[in-house]
Order: C-alpha cells, then sequence, then structure tokens
C-alpha cells in the first residue's frame, strides 16, 4: 500500500495524515508531493516522516511513475 498525498493542505497537513495513516497501517509506505521542499527537509529533521520520499514540484508524470516503482519494489 502507498500513500501519495501533498504535504501543504488545507485542515490537516499531508505529514499529520500520513502519521495517522501509520499507526492504522504500519508498513504503508508514504510518497509526499511538495512545492515546498524547506517544510519537507523540517519534516525530515525532525524524524517524523525518516521512512517517506519526498518528490518536488513541478515534476513529469513520468518521475511521479518511476518513484512510486521504486518504492513498491523496495
Amino acid at each position: 500500500d502507498l500513500l501519495l498525498t501533498d504535504i501543504v493542505m488545507p485542515g490537516m497537513d499531508g505529514i499529520e495524515l500520513a502519521r495517522q495513516a501509520n499507526e492504522v497501517h504500519p508498513a504503508i509506505k508514504v510518497l509526499f508531493i511538495t512545492g515546498f521542499a524547506a517544510v519537507a527537509l523540517n519534516a525530515r529533521r525532525n524524524g517524523r516522516t525518516a521512512e517517506a520520499k519526498v518528490l518536488s514540484k513541478p515534476f513529469h508524470l513520468r518521475d511521479l511513475v518511476s518513484q512510486i516503482d521504486r518504492i513498491l519494489a523496495a
């Protein structure tokens, strides 16, 4: 299973969404997409997304597909 989410969203941010998803499904893999690289780096430094991958916007569809393939193959 894979959670693909933006980091910055109204209401609940993607990092909190990933945390809650991980409580329900500890083996879930996470791929964040974001236009805010600093937000992603800060989340990693705080240890909240150690296993998550981040794809920065803008990205090409082939980059997204490639990243998903790598995550699911791991």
